[in-house]
């Protein structure tokens, strides 16, 4: 398996947003704006492999987005169908496993079929991961898990005096991923809107100004470069955590 290298993130989490503004700003439809932006996802999928991130954790639907107007949710689903249809040779090629969170089931039989298909086709993949959040909703999916956990202490399969975050988090939909070490998110907004919300609890987050369709190469490379400034100290002091290796900055070719 490739190395990430020193301090580079293993994991990094994105929520892609600025796609609608992004249109506005140039007086086109919002839908031109998520075109747009599935573009800026196959960059940044090269890039984050590049630069030796083995998880790429997207955050493509969420489960609130099903009350946008009805043509846009529409155009969002037709897109993703598309994109898995013409992306799934350039995953297997570059031997990127697909993962999906979320509660795909109710997704659209056309964009399902396709998201099946290409799990199923790099499911034995174990380098990079590629990581589509689909109908996801952190609240969601720990009201999910509970339910699960419930049905498991039904079974016997758990005791609830042994309930833990290790036991419980077994039932999440990354049960099977390591958690985000950097969550990015783009456009300026502040907030985490629902995602990865308990995965995310030790992860260092950086808040871009840059629209989703902007956001290039250079701007992951200066998120992973303030990422390493930080210092990761899960509850222990300064004075007990290791000072972070610095690497140099990577070669960006756009």
């Amino acid at each position: 398996m490739p190395s990430a290298g020193p301090n580079v993130p293993r994991h990094v989490a994105i929520i892609m947003d600025g796609n609608g503004r992004w249109a506005k700003q140039r007086g086109l439809p919002r839908i031109e704006g998520h075109r747009r932006g599935v573009e800026t996802v196959r960059s940044i999928i090269d890039a984050a492999r590049e630069l030796g991130i083995q998880y790429l954790t997207l955050y493509a639907f969420s489960a609130e987005n099903w009350q946008r107007p009805p043509d846009e949710v529409s155009a969002l689903m037709s897109l993703l169908e598309l994109f898995l249809r013409r992306e799934a040779k350039t995953l297997i090629k570059n031997r990127i496993r697909l993962h999906t969170i979320g509660r795909i089931e109710e997704l659209p039989a056309g964009p399902l079929k396709e998201l099946k298909r290409a799990i199923a086709a790099t499911q034995e993949f174990t380098d990079w991961n590629l990581v589509l959040a689909l109908n996801y909703g952190s609240r969601t999916e720990l009201a999910d898990a509970a339910r699960a956990y419930a049905d498991a202490v039904v079974a016997g399969r758990e005791k609830p005096e042994e309930c833990s975050w290790s036991a419980l988090s077994r039932y999440l939909y990354t049960a099977d991923l390591p958690d985000p070490d950097l969550l990015i998110r783009t456009s300026g907004e502040t907030r985490l809107s629902n995602f990865l919300l308990m995965q995310c609890a030790y992860a260092e987050m950086i808040f871009s100004p840059v629209l989703w369709p902007d956001f290039t190469k250079a701007e992951l490379v200066t998120a992973i470069e303030e990422y390493q400034r930080r210092e990761r100290r899960f509850g222990l002091t300064g004075e007990q955590v290791k000072p972070p290796v610095r690497v140099h900055r990577p070669a960006v070719n756009q």
